[in-house]
């Protein structure tokens, strides 16, 4: 287990799912955790669940405000920022011919822009600290294509070169940031795909090792990352997906249809 003594994070989207195990990892390390979300009762709930190291204080990752001051908070409480963790994130389905120019771009908004305002921020309170790291969650969907799925793949591959660019640019403040790319994973966000049982066949038949993830597959590598032991791995894209990037996209469409207005 990486040993996160003395470190604080920030972790946004760690109400559930895929930022709760990092958030659960950080902790176990020895480290000590903010949660920031959008809905206040529920990371309030998870905190106190963690115990004394960890604390939540809302965030919404669309308003620069917002994360700013999110940022702050976790300083405030805990002290110089070392570690962070950008989880937050949506899904969108829809053609291409039929998909709202709106749905597209609060897409984008939350997914790879959202992500953006965090590393903006969480950079420069570790620059005051002396360096860090910093890890992104991406998807599959960033290399892969999904049909009815582009505004979620095009936020992704934005994550994805986001991650790239910030890694460059932060290496020399000794800011490390990578990113992990999650298969199908069984979290609240993906929950009408796992609960699904011809969309879990789908995405089985394209994995070499045919499971559904859980939040630990990835909480895992992404303490791995964030550790010392990652300590000369910057930039990187990594897949936890059960091999699923050495075959193709999942092929979504009738699951989505019946959900869909008919397209012209």
């Amino acid at each position: 287990m990486p040993n996160f003594t003395g470190k604080v994070a920030f972790l946004t989207g760690g109400a559930t799912g895929i930022g709760l195990a990092c958030a659960r990892a950080i902790v176990d390390g020895g480290g000590r955790v903010m949660l920031a979300a959008r809905r206040r009762d529920v990371i309030e709930q998870v905190a106190s669940g963690l115990g004394a190291s960890a604390a939540s204080v809302p965030c919404d990752v669309t308003s620069d405000e917002s994360v700013d001051a999110a940022v702050a908070a976790t300083v405030e409480r805990f002290g110089a920022l070392h570690l962070a963790v950008n989880a937050a994130g949506m899904g969108m389905a829809g053609p291409v011919t039929g998909q709202p120019t709106e749905a597209f771009a609060m897409t984008l908004d939350t997914n790879l822009t959202g992500v953006f305002r965090c590393i903006r921020a969480e950079a420069r309170a570790m620059k005051k600290s002396g360096g860090g790291s910093i890890v992104n969650i991406s998807s599959i969907a960033a290399a892969l294509t999904h049909r009815w799925m582009s505004a979620y793949c095009v936020s992704k591959a934005g994550v994805n070169m986001l991650t790239r660019c910030a890694a460059d640019e932060l290496g020399e403040f000794g800011i490390r940031v990578n990113a992990v790319m999650p298969g199908l994973v069984e979290t609240e966000l993906a929950v009408t795909l796992t609960s699904n049982d011809d969309a879990v066949a789908e995405y089985k038949r394209r994995m070499p090792l045919a499971r559904i993830g859980v939040p630990a597959d990835v909480g895992s590598l992404v303490a791995f990352l964030l550790s010392d032991e990652a300590g000369w791995i910057t930039g990187q894209c990594v897949g936890v997906d059960g091999g699923h990037t050495l075959r193709q996209g999942p092929d979504l469409v009738e699951l989505f249809r019946p959900l869909m207005p008919q397209d012209d």
